[in-house]
């Protein structure tokens, strides 16, 4: 089956995390990925360079320059996650670009955004989402926020809103003939991600101090509790007549419970799930709650997550030596299992993209002789 990008090249100046991810999804899509790396820059294996073409460019030099200006030209986009300015000392801006491919879209990614007084600061997913509102959402009113895996400002608000803007960007291409600068800043996405919180609060259901809201874990049927074999369950039975499945099969008579957002009995009912919850393992407790729509699911491991039943049957999650690949999303026609690309190593396209791009064998062994594309 053609994937929808497939026939689209893209080419990915070698960054960290978010960039890269952005790029994997691209090539899950169908699209042809050409990263280039710089030379002395990371070589280790990354799931997030499956699929992807690669080779070295020095782009320190008029001559690596010229020969990614020579890529761009066949390209219908770039994308990059370098501090703002960085391509444009390196003559390899928008404009530069557009220059000899009007049709580009150049997407760029950064914490801050290219313009304001931090565009040029730096920072990492816990400053983006401090700064965005996220961070302090979470948690409980009288601890620190806990620190969250980089999810929500990097890939969340960075990798797929890139994504999203390079789709758009490409669609309004084909319309118009003319490329498009896509500026995606993790602020933005973050904040962004924050749209229900915003609206919630402007309804008076929201409110700033943590751990006292519907989702925050404030409320006794949407958080977690402990199992007596010290692992956890995750409830979330938000509508009533999912609460009311999870207090049948808990065997809990409801008129002795209480209401559901009886916020007076709220303590009192936190405390008797916990000592519920706390009475199986959770495996038993899986077991009860297997097939019904209590909203009542076991909390598992990244390791564990494999071995699930849901994700077995979608091909979720494919060990491949010694990575666990997480597979394509979206899934585009028929659900099919899922075959991981092969993670590329750097420069195991020179030859064959140099060759695409018209040059002479005794050109290609220059380049490399002179170090412009190096292969260590």
């Amino acid at each position: 089956m053609s994937l929808p990008l497939s026939g689209y090249r893209l080419i990915e100046l070698a960054g960290l995390g978010p960039c890269p991810y952005a790029g994997m999804i691209l090539a899950d899509m169908g699209a042809e990925i050409i990263l280039v790396d710089r030379p002395g820059g990371l070589t280790f294996p990354d799931i997030a360079h499956r699929g992807k073409r690669r080779l070295t460019l020095d782009l320190q030099t008029s001559e690596g320059v010229a020969v990614l200006m020579d890529l761009i030209k066949t390209a219908d986009g770039l994308f990059e996650g370098l501090r703002p300015g960085v391509t444009e000392r390196l003559g390899l801006g928008p404009k530069d670009c557009h220059a000899v491919n009007a049709k580009l879209v150049y997407g760029r990614m950064t914490g801050w955004g290219q313009n304001g007084p931090w565009a040029k600061k730096a920072g990492h997913d816990i400053n983006y989402i401090g700064l965005s509102g996220a961070l302090y959402a979470m948690g409980q009113e009288e601890e620190v926020p806990p620190v969250p895996l980089n999810l929500i400002g990097d890939y969340g608000g960075g990798s797929l809103f890139l994504v999203a803007g390079m789709l758009a960007a490409l669609l309004q291409a084909e319309k118009t003939g003319k490329g498009e600068i896509i500026d995606t800043a993790m602020i933005d996405g973050a904040s962004s991600l924050m749209t229900l919180f915003y609206t919630l609060s402007g309804l008076g259901q929201w409110t700033p101090k943590r751990g006292q809201n519907l989702l925050d874990g404030a409320m006794p049927y949407y958080r977690c509790y402990k199992t007596s074999d010290g692992q956890f369950m995750a409830v979330g039975c938000i509508e009533p007549q999912f609460f009311a499945e999870m207090l049948s099969l808990l065997k809990i008579e409801a008129k002795d419970f209480g209401g559901q957002n009886e916020t007076a009995r709220h303590t009192e009912q936190k405390a008797k799930l916990e000592k519920i919850f706390a009475s199986k393992t959770r495996e038993e407790w899986s077991e009860v709650f297997d097939g019904s729509d209590a909203c009542v699911t076991p909390v598992l491991s990244y390791v564990e997550a494999a071995e699930h039943p849901q994700m077995a049957a979608r091909g979720g999650l494919s060990p491949v030596g010694p990575f666990t690949h997480p597979r394509s999303a979206p899934v585009f026609g028929e659900i099919t299992a899922h075959t991981p690309p092969d993670i590329r190593l750097p420069n195991k396209d020179v030859t064959d993209v140099f060759t695409e791009l018209g040059y002479s064998p005794s050109k290609i062994n220059e380049l490399i002789s002179q170090k412009i594309t190096p292969q260590t």
